[in-house]
């Protein structure tokens, strides 16, 4: 299988999609829309990761407008895709959603809880009903009434989405980071962590390497069954 992953910005990268790539057998193609035209190469899997920028900053990232259409049209193709944090708000905002201030930041490990439909979508069968992940946003997203909820949070009642019984996933939420890609995160982003109900210190967001594991293989496990559904 071809992934393509679209990368916003240096410091946050596929973490661990790229060992589910690797040890897997599968081709993992990296592409940065801000640089220009994105690869139009044939892709079975497209990957939306995060960044700091906002999904409606059109006005000083133009290139966004691109990528919404370009993330609209793998949906429309019948393409196996993931957006994740700021990549699930833009997934979100291509399906014709939208995208806007939560009502507070949400960053570090927090647990998020599945809703009854995500219980019932074999993607995500056998999952516990509430486990702990990785968070780093402002925004959020509001999906079509075609993408269902999946899962919620104290902070955040719009946590992820899901179409077409999990062909197309959107995450607010991090399962792909690693050791080395989130201490990249909090040193290029520090200066958000300011203090706040449901905002954690860059030592509590490192202090937690078990969580890390944790997160890979449900990370590997809902990989294995998109792919399944391809």
């Amino acid at each position: 299988m071809r992934i393509l992953c679209l990368r916003h910005v240096p410091f946050e990268g596929p973490g661990a999609i790229s060992q589910w790539a690797r040890h897997r057998g599968h081709e993992l193609v990296e592409a940065y829309p801000s640089r220009g035209a994105i690869d139009q190469s044939p892709f079975d899997m497209l990957i939306i990761l995060g960044g700091p920028m906002g999904a409606n900053d059109d006005a000083e990232n133009p290139w966004l407008v691109d990528e919404r259409r370009f993330i609209a049209s793998a949906v429309e193709d019948g393409k196996l895709v993931l957006g994740i944090c700021l990549g699930a708000q833009l997934l979100a905002m291509a399906l014709g959603g939208s995208v806007f201030p939560n009502s507070e930041p949400e960053i570090g490990w927090y647990p998020v809880t599945l809703t009854g439909m995500a219980r019932r979508m074999p993607v995500f069968a056998d999952w516990p009903d509430s486990f702990m992940v990785g968070h780093w946003h402002n925004d959020v997203f509001a999906p079509p009434d075609t993408a269902p909820m999946i899962a919620v949070s104290q902070a955040c009642l719009r946590q992820g989405f899901i179409m077409d019984r999990g062909r197309v996933i959107g995450l607010q939420f991090h399962l792909e980071w690693t050791e080395n890609t989130l201490m990249r995160l909090v040193e290029a982003c520090k200066d958000e962590l300011v203090e706040a109900d449901h905002v954690q210190s860059a030592e509590t967001m490192l202090a937690h390497p078990e969580l890390l594991g944790e997160t890979r293989e449900r990370l590997f496990c809902l990989l294995d069954r998109m792919e399944a559904i391809r």
